[in-house]
């Protein structure tokens, strides 16, 4: 059994790990990468980049079916699914390359294959099995990058192959002709749609009525009108039970009445979340406290686990689960892993998260549920239909919604969420001015050029002015107020 002592020890090579690793080396320390998995990262092996490339071959198609609209009407559109998926493919390795060139040039004493798992405060245990004593590791600091994996529902573990998670849609070898989607958050819609629009007959099956991140009712409302003139999205179904059906799987459903419906799908995308990978590597060796999904409690300031030597960062908190936060908060935990005990607040950038979509769904800032809580001052509303905006018009784009909130008194500008055209644009605008902690009267003191879609935030801007003019006048405000 070999030793090894490290000031830092980082468990898990992805975008947190290394982002981690690299803020301890360049303080000096001695650190250790331990990665039990494949190099490459979820965003370039199975999430962000394929799903994209996934998503640009159906918004080719899609444009071919939407031309008439503008007097253009192409010949005869065939799609070759098989040259999809290599493209998807051929791109997705790329991408996984330049992470993998990156790993290289990490030192070699540095890296340590294999899978760790606590056997004390400061010890790891790591090696090819959860109980491998392979490799003993001696760490000053630890860092927690464990990631996460799809989320199996229970009641499709008799599905047989046919039964999917994200990370298996990649290496299709051609589309299929049929798929149902379980789940209706920020992976679902991306690829079940892009599927639809390659073809592919694709049934949404939703516990609830969530859209992606969306908590606003309105925004919500419009979200469910808006997609579901294109897509087959069933809410208030929950899948009782599945059968292997030859190639395909039998799909056992119940809808909110308590009708049962069994329907054949060729494959069943398991898209019901992620769960962080924290419950197999020793946690109960570390005298951390947990919260009631076994996740360590942590400063989402420092990262740091309680008062301890440990730092968590990435999809294994289950905080922020999108990569430019992973990043962040593995540096931090990397930064403050090699300064503890002198540990700081890092920087924490107003939240953003985009839904690749047709609408896209961007939400940033607070959100409408956050602003809704117990104890919580009532807030401003500010909204815009892009039914009826210019440039939106001009596209064939023209729906979605938009709302805006802001702060009573101050007239700061707290969040957004929206549904709507080049949502990852105006998400991006907006979630400046709000880590910028602009007012809504700043806001519209920027320049705004016509003819963009942008000009739709205006017009929500100067209904959230008005808003808050009306307040400050004493005048009784007018729209809906919050929880309405």
């Amino acid at each position: 059994m070999h030793t090894l002592e490290v000031d830092v020890a980082v468990i898990g090579a992805g975008t947190a790990g290394l982002a981690a690793y690299r803020a301890a080396v360049a303080q000096g320390k001695r650190a250790l990468l331990i990665e039990g998995g494949p190099y490459g990262t979820t965003c370039a092996r199975v999430g962000c980049m394929p799903s994209k490339l996934l998503i640009a071959a159906a918004e080719a198609a899609h444009m071919l079916q939407a031309a008439p609209g503008f007097g253009v009407h192409p010949g005869a559109v065939r799609i070759d699914g098989g040259a999809v998926l290599a493209r998807v493919r051929s791109e997705r390795d790329r991408f996984v390359g330049f992470v993998l060139d990156s790993v290289a040039n990490i030192a070699q004493c540095d890296k340590l294959r294999g899978h760790a798992r606590f056997t004390g405060p400061h010890t790891l245990a790591v090696g090819d099995g959860e109980h491998a004593t392979h490799t003993t590791v001696h760490a000053a600091r630890i860092v927690i990058a464990t990631g996460s994996t799809s989320t199996a529902v229970p009641t499709l573990v008799n599905g047989g192959p046919g039964v999917i998670t994200s990370d298996d849609v990649f290496d299709l070898i051609d589309l299929p002709g049929s798929m149902a989607v379980i789940g209706t958050g920020v992976i679902g819609l991306e690829l079940g749609q892009a599927m639809a629009r390659l073809g592919v007959r694709v049934a949404f099956f939703a516990r609830g009525g969530s859209l992606a991140q969306i908590s606003d009712p309105q925004v919500l409302h419009v979200a469910g009108q808006t997609l579901g003139v294109e897509l087959d999205i069933r809410f208030q179904h929950q899948v009782t039970d599945a059968v292997a059906d030859g190639a395909g799987v039998l799909l056992m459903t119940r809808n909110a009445a308590g009708a049962d419906r069994a329907e054949r799908f060729d494959y069943v995308l398991q898209a019901a979340g992620r769960t962080p990978n924290v419950h197999h590597i020793g946690i109960e060796h570390t005298a951390l406290v947990l919260d009631g999904a076994g996740i360590p409690l942590f400063d989402a300031s420092t990262m740091q686990c309680g008062a301890s030597h440990i730092f968590i960062a990435g999809d294994a908190d289950n905080a922020r689960t999108v990569l430019p936060e992973a990043a962040d908060e593995g540096r931090i935990a990397g930064d403050n892993a090699a300064r503890h005990p002198d540990v700081r607040p890092g920087l924490r950038r107003t939240p953003l998260v985009i839904a690749f979509t047709e609408p896209q769904i961007a939400t940033l800032g607070a959100s409408y549920r956050q602003l809704c809580a117990e104890g919580r001052p009532k807030f401003a509303i500010g909204m815009v239909s892009f039914d009826n905006q210019g440039r939106s018009r001009v596209m064939l784009q023209n729906r979605g919604l938009l709302r805006l909130y802001a702060e009573y008194g101050t007239g700061r500008f707290l969040g957004a969420e929206m549904i709507g055209p080049r949502a990852e644009h105006i998400g991006h605008l907006l979630a400046w001015a709000c880590q910028a902690r602009m007012t809504v009267e700043q806001m519209l003191d920027m320049p705004f050029y016509h003819p963009v879609v942008e000009e739709g935030v205006r017009t929500a801007l100067r209904a959230l002015h008005a808003e808050l003019a009306r307040d400050a006048s004493g005048v009784a405000t007018a729209g809906d107020a919050p929880g309405e």
